[in-house]
């Protein structure tokens, strides 16, 4: 193996570590959420990340980039949230074509009794990883990660 062998290996294997706390987390994270709070994770993730906007809206574009999806399945998820009536679309006054997404007061609400089951999930799930050797570097690199963002 040559030296740009070895650096493929070396991004090869940081991929799958990464995977590896990821697939642990989102698998401890979907379990508790489901059981406690009948969200499944990337349900919990659109609620938080419209919580998080000023004026608690954001585009369907952007709804997709911070949950992670296709448009479509974007387009669904919300669909399914709408439902429930955890949020609402809202046509842009600007632009008739941009469709807003706003979490409704039960959407509020469901998401803070739901964050605590997160957070603490969270923090036991990185605490079993940081017992695994393999995935212990990478959970103590997540506080360095954060303060630079």
């Amino acid at each position: 193996m040559g030296i740009k062998d070895d650096a493929v290996e070396v991004r090869a294997q940081g991929w799958r570590t990464l995977a590896a706390l990821h697939g642990l987390i989102e698998g401890e994270l979907e379990r508790s959420l489901q059981a406690e709070s009948k969200l499944s994770v990337v349900e919990y993730t659109v609620l938080d990340a419209l919580s998080r906007q000023d004026g608690w809206h954001m585009r369907m574009q952007q709804l997709a980039r911070a949950s992670a999806l296709s448009a479509s399945a974007t387009t669904r998820l919300v669909n399914r949230l709408e439902d429930r009536g955890l949020l609402t679309r809202i046509l842009c006054a600007d632009d008739r074509r941009g469709i807003y997404t706003e979490l409704t007061p039960a959407g509020s609400k469901l998401l803070a009794e739901a964050r605590p089951t997160h957070d603490a999930t969270l923090e036991r799930s990185l605490a079993a990883a940081r017992e695994v050797p393999e995935l212990s570097p990478l959970v103590e690199a997540l506080p360095r990660l954060h303060a630079r963002a």
